[in-house]
């Protein structure tokens, strides 16, 4: 237990995930906006924020695993001095968004 000056108790902080620590507030702001800006439909209506979390059926790793070599190809290409298709900050983004649709779909499982 901590103890404090003005009596607040709080329980440690041992054993307990440091979300804030292993979290990038840069990273999660890019993927936010990567997010928001792939939000409009071809149609012009704008799909919910978690829309993507139905998953995408019965071939749904297989889509995430092709996406994300994709926008590892392209990572790769800007890394080794190359121009990708839509440069470096896209492609980070989209690469973490199909690792976050694929490990989101595993873990239900």
């Amino acid at each position: 237990m901590r103890v404090f000056k003005t009596g607040a108790i709080r329980d440690t902080e041992e054993g307990k995930l440091d979300y804030e620590g292993f979290l990038s507030p840069l990273v999660l702001q890019e993927f936010a906006k990567y997010m928001n800006e792939n939000r409009t439909l071809p149609d012009g209506s704008i799909r919910d924020s978690d829309n993507w979390q139905k998953g995408f059926g019965d071939k749904h790793f297989e889509i995430c695993m092709k996406s994300m070599f994709r926008h590892f190809h392209d990572v790769w290409m800007e890394h080794r001095g190359f121009k990708s298709r839509e440069g470096m900050s896209k492609a980070l983004m989209g690469l973490m968004f199909n690792v976050m649709a694929y490990s989101d779909q595993y873990f239900k499982k």
